[in-house]
C-alpha cells in the first residue's frame, strides 16, 4: 500500500520512492541482492585478468608474437568499449534486470567458445566477443545497487559486492597458477580457465532471474504502481524483522516519469561539469588499475622470473585485492568519496615504483600486494562515486558511456604501455602510471562533486 504525507490544503500525497528507499533499513532482501550482484561482478574481473594472466602461456603455447600478444589483451577491453555504450542504454530503456540477463548470456557463450581457441584470430575474436557481454557489467551493476540501497548504507554495501567481485582476481591466479601446468583430459589447462568463466557466469545468470527490478528506473518510467509494489514488500520486510523505519525526508519531489533521455543529454547544464570529470577519471583510472593486474606478469618476466615462478608471484600478489576491498567498508560511508580516491591513487604511486624497483622474490610479492590493496581501495570507492553522479533516468547510460571510455582506455595499455616496459624497464612503466595517478587526483579533488551520503534523484 503507497504511503502518503500531509500535503498543502489537508490533501495527502504519496511520499516519493526515491525518499522511502532512503529511510530504509538494511533488509534480508538488500543482503541478497547485493550478493548476486557480487558474484556477477566477481566473474568480470576474473574475466578482465583472465588474458593478462595467462598472456606469457599463451605466447609460449601459440609462438604469439607482440603483436598478437597485445591484440589478444586488448581485443575484450575493445569489446567491453561497445557493449558498455551498448547495455547501459538498455538498462535505462528496458529495464536494469533485462541489460543483466542479456550481458551475461552472451559473456557465458562466447567466453566457452574461448576455450576451443586454435590460433591466435580465434582467440582475438572471442575475447571482443565476451567483452560485449561483461562490458556493461560494472556500470550495471553500480547503478541497480545505486538504486535500491538507501543513501547512508549505500557506500558500504556497494564495497561489499566488490569486496566479493575482488575475490575474482586471486582465483583466477591461483586458478592459473594450479591447471596450467596441468591438461585435464587431456585438454590444456589453460583452456579450462575460459570454461570456469563460462559456466560460472551461466550460474549467475540463473541467479539474477530472481532480482527485483530497480525502484526508482520503476517510478522514474512511470511505472509507479509496480515501484509501489516493490518498496512495500521492502517495507514489509523490515517491519517484520523488527527493523525501525524513519519517516521519509520532507524535502524530496514526488514522483513523476522522466522525459526521454538521449546520451547527448550529459552534456546538458548542470552535467557537463560532472561528464568531464568522470571521462578524465575514466580514462586514467585504469591506467593504474589495469596498469598493473593486466601487465604483471610481464613485468615479472622483464625480471627474469620464469612463467611458472611469475604466475606465483602474481597470484600471491593479487590477494591484496579483496583484501583493499574489504578496508573500505568502515570508511566509505564516513570520509569524502573524491578525497578517499585521491589518497588511494597517492598510495598506489608509492607502492607501484617499490613493485618496480625490488631486487627480490619477498619484495616483489609485498609491494604487489600493497599495490593490489591500495588499488582496490581505490577501485571500490570509485565505483561508489561513478553510481552518484547522474539521475535515475539516464544513470546507466552516462555510467555506461564513462566506463565505455575506460574500457577503450584499457584496450589501448597494451600498445602504450608494453613498449615503454620493453625499452625502459618496469621503473619507466611505473613512472608513467604514476603520472596519470597525480592527474586524476587533482581533477577530482578540484572539480569533483561532494556525493556522500547525498540522495539520488
Amino acid at each position: 500500500m503507497s504511503q502518503t504525507t500531509a500535503a498543502a490544503g489537508g490533501r495527502t500525497a504519496p511520499v516519493p520512492i526515491g525518499a522511502r528507499l532512503d529511510r530504509m533499513p538494511i533488509t534480508p532482501l538488500h543482503r541478497r541482492l547485493t550478493a548476486v550482484i557480487g558474484v556477477g561482478l566477481f566473474f568480470d574481473t576474473f574475466e578482465n585478468n583472465l588474458s593478462g594472466t595467462i598472456g606469457k602461456v599463451l605466447q609460449s603455447d601459440f609462438g604469439f608474437g607482440t603483436t598478437s600478444l597485445k591484440l589478444v589483451l586488448a581485443s575484450a577491453f575493445v569489446g567491453q568499449f561497445i557493449g558498455s555504450l551498448t547495455l547501459g542504454r538498455i538498462a535505462d530503456r528496458f529495464g536494469r534486470r533485462r541489460a543483466f540477463l542479456v550481458n551475461l548470456a552472451i559473456y557465458s557463450a562466447c567466453s566457452l567458445l574461448g576455450a576451443f581457441t586454435p590460433n591466435a584470430a580465434w582467440l582475438i575474436v572471442t575475447r571482443f566477443l565476451a567483452g560485449l557481454g561483461i562490458g556493461a557489467e560494472q556500470a550495471l551493476s553500480d547503478c541497480y545497487l545505486a538504486d535500491v540501497l538507501p543513501a547512508s548504507k549505500r557506500g558500504r554495501f556497494i564495497a561489499w559486492a566488490y569486496t566479493l567481485a575482488f575475490c575474482g582476481v586471486p582465483a583466477v591466479g591461483f586458478a592459473a597458477l594450479w591447471l596450467v601446468p596441468l591438461s585435464p583430459l587431456g585438454v590444456a589447462g589453460w583452456r579450462w580457465l575460459f570454461v570456469l568463466g563460462a559456466l560460472g557466469s551461466a550460474a549467475v545468470w540463473v541467479l539474477r532471474r530472481q532480482l527485483i527490478e530497480s525502484p526508482r528506473w520503476l517510478a522514474a518510467t512511470g511505472r509507479t504502481e509496480e515501484a509501489d509494489r516493490l518498496v512495500a514488500r521492502l517495507e514489509a520486510e523490515a517491519a517484520g524483522a523488527g527493523l525501525p523505519l524513519e519517516p521519509p525526508a520532507p524535502q524530496q519531489d514526488a514522483d513523476t516519469p522522466a522525459r526521454d533521455t538521449r546520451l547527448r543529454d550529459i552534456f546538458r547544464p548542470g552535467l557537463l561539469r560532472r561528464t568531464l570529470v568522470l571521462w578524465v577519471f575514466c580514462i586514467l583510472s585504469v591506467v593504474g588499475y589495469y596498469g598493473f593486474g593486466t601487465l604483471a606478469p610481464q613485468i615479472v618476466a622483464a625480471k627474469g622470473y620464469g612463467v611458472v615462478a611469475g604466475l606465483g608471484f602474481t597470484a600471491l600478489s593479487f590477494l591484496g585485492y579483496p583484501v583493499g576491498s574489504a578496508l573500505v567498508l568502515p570508511i566509505v560511508d564516513r570520509m569524502e568519496r573524491r578525497t578517499l580516491v585521491a589518497l588511494s591513487a597517492a598510495a598506489m604511486v608509492v607502492a607501484g615504483l617499490g613493485f618496480a624497483y625490488a631486487g627480490s622474490a619477498e619484495l616483489i610479492v609485498l609491494c604487489g600486494f600493497a599495490y593490489t590493496l591500495f588499488s582496490n581501495v581505490f577501485s571500490s570507492v570509485s565505483h561508489v562515486y561513478l553510481s552518484e553522479q547522474y539521475p535515475t533516468e539516464i544513470r546507466a547510460t552516462a555510467a555506461g558511456a564513462a566506463y565505455s571510455l575506460s574500457k577503450l582506455s584499457a584496450g589501448a595499455l597494451p600498445f602504450a604501455l608494453l613498449p615503454v616496459l620493453d625499452a625502459h624497464g618496469p621503473g619507466a612503466l611505473f613512472a608513467v602510471i604514476a603520472a596519470a595517478m597525480a592527474v586524476l587526483a587533482v581533477t577530482v579533488l578540484s572539480l569533483g562533486e561532494r556525493t556522500t551520503g547525498v540522495s539520488l534523484k
